[in-house]
């Protein structure tokens, strides 16, 4: 069992170098109420940050160029969304500055935290400022969205219910469990859960008000009895905590995770993991530890 990193304040190593958090998100429910045409799907999802995650270092170059450290395993550097974040407020606004990033990446990859979003809309908003760009958030939010569609919650940076594919925001207040968070030491491909012919989507969509008057005890994800099915490793971590706490799948995974009420049983029961996942504590936050440090 392991710690992932912590969210704080914005710290400048130096006089150039800007530190930011990216913070990890969970989907506190998510209903898939149908399938456009375009193969998308239809969703209703409640997110809330958590006050841990990965943390970027930007330091200002004198040419153009845009230079991340270190590399990804499997992830060219061109196609790592933080390097993209960067090249398209570039082509966007005629910028010719550029910045040597560094990635402390302490979130497990592919897990549903949406680590990359998160990377993505901090590099948005730390170029923003350190390029002297002047973009509000609406147009930071837009440029977000052509990345991922969940990189806009982190851009705007409160807890949000959406819908859409993610896309509409409406802000809400949820209540902050702390929670143990287990990612089971496998890669879930997103559109093969979105393909599987059984998952679910017709759920019946629901009000905002509906939602949050049900609360924790009555939300649900449509993806998990189709994740549990096509990934049994998924399914036992999800027996074994769900013995202990309330538990959940965040996304498509393969991350899972368990509502506690405080700090001493969440930090109970991430000792007791299974060695074999990965396992941290954190606590539900409505505000980004993003924003926070941001000011």
């Amino acid at each position: 069992m392991t710690e992932a990193g912590t969210s704080g304040a914005a710290i400048r190593l130096s006089q150039d170098t800007l530190s930011l958090p990216a913070p990890a998100k969970l989907n506190r429910m998510l209903h898939i109420t149908g399938r456009r045409a375009d193969g998308y799907h239809e969703l209703q999802t409640l997110f809330q940050f958590l006050d841990i995650g990965d943390t970027l270092h930007f330091t200002p170059r004198d040419d153009d160029a845009i230079q991340l450290t270190p590399t990804l395993a499997g992830v060219p550097a061109e196609d790592n969304l933080v390097v993209r974040a960067a090249r398209l407020l570039q082509a966007e606004t005629g910028c010719r500055r550029g910045v040597d990033i560094h990635l402390e990446k302490c979130l497990p990859m592919g897990g549903g935290l949406g680590g990359g979003s998160s990377n993505a809309a901090t590099t948005l908003l730390a170029l923003n400022r350190l390029w002297a760009l002047d973009l509000d958030e609406e147009r930071l939010a837009t440029l977000g969205l052509s990345l991922g569609a969940d990189v806009p919650v982190f851009v705007r940076g409160h807890a949000a219910w959406a819908e859409g594919v993610g896309e509409r925001l409406t802000p809400v207040t949820l209540d902050t469990p702390y929670f143990v968070v287990i990612h089971p030491g496998v890669s879930v491909a997103t559109a093969r859960v979105f393909q599987a012919p059984e998952l679910t989507r017709d759920t019946a969509p629901i009000r905002l008000s509906r939602a949050l008057e049900g609360g924790a005890s009555c939300w649900k994800n449509d993806c998990e009895t189709t994740v549990r099915r096509l990934y049994p490793q998924v399914d036992e971590a999800i027996n074994w905590l769900a013995q202990r706490a309330p538990t959940m799948l965040t996304g498509t995974g393969a991350c899972l995770f368990g509502r506690l009420t405080n700090v001493e049983e969440a930090a109970r029961i991430a000792r007791q993991v299974d060695p074999r996942w990965h396992a941290f504590t954190a606590r539900g936050v409505n505000i980004s530890p993003l924003h926070k440090a941001l000011g």
